[in-house]
């Protein structure tokens, strides 16, 4: 064998006394609390560093302040008070380099086999190939942003069909549908609608949410009010077409003419994944079983961190309070380790 693949055998037979699974914000900060505390530790992630935050929109600004999304006891410089996608983007960058964070990007997480003290995590790269990464401990902080709540209507799966907003241009004297009331739907619609883009909101309630920032509430209302969105509120899209959609309203069925749609109807953790580690829920929320001081799972040497505690109800944590989730994780692993500080060895 080159030296290239022994230090590849080496590095696969390396026992981590933790491993994060997913490389965001939260999963930053899992891996450097727990770092800090003295345990050797790895994050695997099938995207590159907060993979989810790079696939925002391009422009994005936070609602929140910079002070809110720092992790690792690192400021997060900011000229402004909200800071963009690309300030965080590098400042995550930074934070990770700065803790010389052993990170595994672009590897998929296929499956994990073992118990407590000593999971196997079975991986494959972007090219396909296998590997496999050992850990007496494991953290799930894969986020949510992946899966896409879909209508499972005839004409979702058309290429004018969009989960996921980025930017405005390409719809420039464009019909553009909009589903959805939260945060996400207003404010494509509103850029869409600034770009020159047609714009139809369309949504199952009967008004918007109540949660979209206060800022943005008022001016798609007056956009609605003004007539220049036309919105359709207690309706929903039955069926996607490629030159119209078709809307069920309160005053009965519509067709409209229609060139793409972006269906902001939110997003959901990967429970499957978490059902195949042996995670329970609870509710029709599917609250994922866990202790709420540890993060430990059902499941012994699994915890959870991040948006994936709160199930389905992904509005209740973000970057801002699930940066904490690492400090909980990383007490709950020193109380439970031995005096001294654990030996880390080789498996092979």
């Amino acid at each position: 064998m080159n030296d290239l693949t022994l230090e590849t055998a080496a590095t696969q037979n390396t026992l981590f006394d933790l491993l994060v699974v997913g490389a965001g914000p939260t999963g930053l900060a899992c891996a450097i609390e727990a770092q800090k505390a003295g345990f050797r530790v790895a994050l695997v992630d099938k995207g590159c560093v907060c993979n989810s935050l790079f696939h925002y929109p391009a422009h994005i600004t936070f609602f929140t302040t910079p002070e809110l999304l720092e992790i690792g006891d690192i400021p997060f410089p900011s000229p402004t008070a909200n800071p963009t996608r690309d300030e965080a983007l590098q400042y995550y960058r930074l934070v990770a380099a700065h803790y010389r964070l052993d990170v595994r990007q672009y590897h998929r997480v296929d499956r994990v086999t073992g118990a407590d003290g000593a999971f196997t995590v079975h991986t494959e790269d972007r090219f396909g190939r296998p590997g496999t990464l050992h850990a007496r401990k494991l953290v799930i902080s894969t986020g949510y942003y992946d899966l896409p709540n879909h209508m499972n209507i005839p004409g979702e799966k058309l290429s004018k069909v969009h989960h996921y907003y980025d930017d405005p241009h390409p719809y420039f004297e464009m019909d553009v549908v909009v589903i959805g009331g939260k945060n996400s739907a207003a404010i494509a619609a509103l850029e869409l609608w600034r770009s020159g883009a047609r714009v139809t909101l369309v949504h199952r309630d009967s008004e918007l949410r109540a949660h979209v920032k206060y800022w943005i509430k008022p001016d798609i209302e007056n956009r609605i009010k003004n007539g220049e969105i036309k919105a359709y509120f207690n309706s929903r899209v039955t069926e996607i077409t490629p030159d119209a959609v078709v809307v069920e309203t309160p005053e009965g069925r519509l067709t409209l003419k229609n060139d793409f749609v972006f269906a902001m109807t939110g997003y959901h953790p990967d429970f499957d994944f978490l059902s195949n580690l042996g995670v329970r829920f609870e509710g029709p929320d599917r609250l994922p079983v866990c202790d709420s001081e540890t993060l430990e799972s059902n499941v012994p040497g699994i915890y959870l961190a991040g948006v994936i505690v709160a199930g389905s109800r992904t509005n209740e944590i973000f970057i801002e309070n699930g940066r904490f989730h690492g400090c909980q994780i990383a007490a709950a692993l020193i109380a439970k380790r031995d005096d001294k500080v654990p030996v880390t060895e080789s498996i092979g």
